[in-house]
């Protein structure tokens, strides 16, 4: 494509969980199992995952993608921590690149609400995908895959 481009989209995702907030919350602040159920998988190679879970802090993915039409390629994802309240909220803003081209920009909240024995995740985003890269439907069955894996990481 060469001329530049911005789509803006804003999507939700809903999932309960049968744990606590507390354990549910833990598994995003905690590197290990944030890498295991973020980060790693069949298909990627990571290459690095870094995180300082605090507000103002940074986490850091650096992956190769091993199939599919941009086999080969890395793929960065930088996000930034805005706001996070224990338990309850999770507010981050990050880049996703593929190889040398930055593919969105995105503002995302995790919302926890207890019910009972049990815990409703609102995953929200805002986002800016560019010149025609990835999209919301993409993005939002890329979340949907993640939030599976996170269950099973919960799960034990």
């Amino acid at each position: 494509m060469s001329q530049s481009s911005v789509a803006h989209s804003t999507f939700s995702i809903e999932r309960e969980y049968p744990q606590a907030a507390a354990k549910v919350f833990q598994a995003f602040s905690d590197p290990v199992k944030k890498r295991r159920w973020f980060a790693e998988g069949e298909g990627f190679i990571v290459d690095s995952f870094t995180i300082d879970f605090r507000v103002g802090g940074k986490e850091t993915c650096l992956f190769r993608i091993q199939e599919g039409p941009v086999a080969g390629q890395i793929c960065r994802n930088d996000t930034w921590y805005m706001d996070i309240v224990a338990d309850r909220r999770l507010v981050t803003a990050y880049n996703m690149t593929l190889g040398d081209n930055r593919i969105s920009s995105s503002l995302s909240t995790v919302e926890l609400f207890s019910l009972q024995d049990k815990t409703l995740l609102k995953f929200t985003e805002q986002a800016a995908f560019y010149d025609g890269a990835d999209g919301a439907e993409m993005r939002r069955e890329g979340w949907r895959f993640l939030l599976e894996k996170l269950a099973k990481e919960l799960g034990g």
